[in-house]
Order: structure tokens, then sequence, then C-alpha cells
């Protein structure tokens, strides 16, 4: 995928327009998202696989994120929806 850096309030914007969720919780739930990877990048070798679930489960459990898992899955899927559309992330098979 492309080195291109990502334009985070066009992103937090893009989420909250799909979600209809208060840019606080986006932004939370960016933050969690972010230390998790970060975790799996330690690990990682070239490319950084990380199971939906496991990132789903690893927000929820964070004390500050009262929302529900509808509510986080929605974030996670318009993050990827914004990325996907700008060519920087993709799923593998």
């Amino acid at each position: 995928m492309s080195e291109q850096q990502v334009n985070r309030s066009e992103l937090i914007a893009y989420i909250t327009k799909e979600t209809s969720l208060k840019e606080d919780a986006v932004k939370l739930v960016l933050k969690h998202e972010t230390d998790f990877i970060g975790a799996a990048a330690k690990k990682a070798g070239d490319v950084i696989e990380v199971d939906g679930d496991e990132l789903v489960d690893y927000v929820m459990s964070r004390k500050d994120v009262k929302l529900n898992e509808l509510q986080v899955e929605e974030i996670l899927d318009a993050e990827m929806a914004y990325l996907t559309e700008q060519g920087l992330a993709g799923y593998e098979d």
C-alpha cells in the first residue's frame, strides 16, 4: 500500500458523518486502535495483521470507552472504508 499520510481531521470528519457518533468518541476509539496496532507491530515482520474481533474486544475492554460493541465496530468499519477509498489500506484474502 501507499506510504501516503492520513489526513487525520478528514478521517475523523468522515467517520463522524458516516456513524453519527461524537468526535470525541471517534478519537478515543482511534487512540485505542493505535495502541493495539502499535503492540502488534512490535511482534510483526513486514505486514501487520489485525484480527478485527480482537481489536474490538481490546477497545471494549478499555475503561474509558462508553460505547457499545456495535458503535465501536461502526467506527472501525468507517475508518477502513475511508482508508480503502484513499488507497491506503485493503483487505488481504
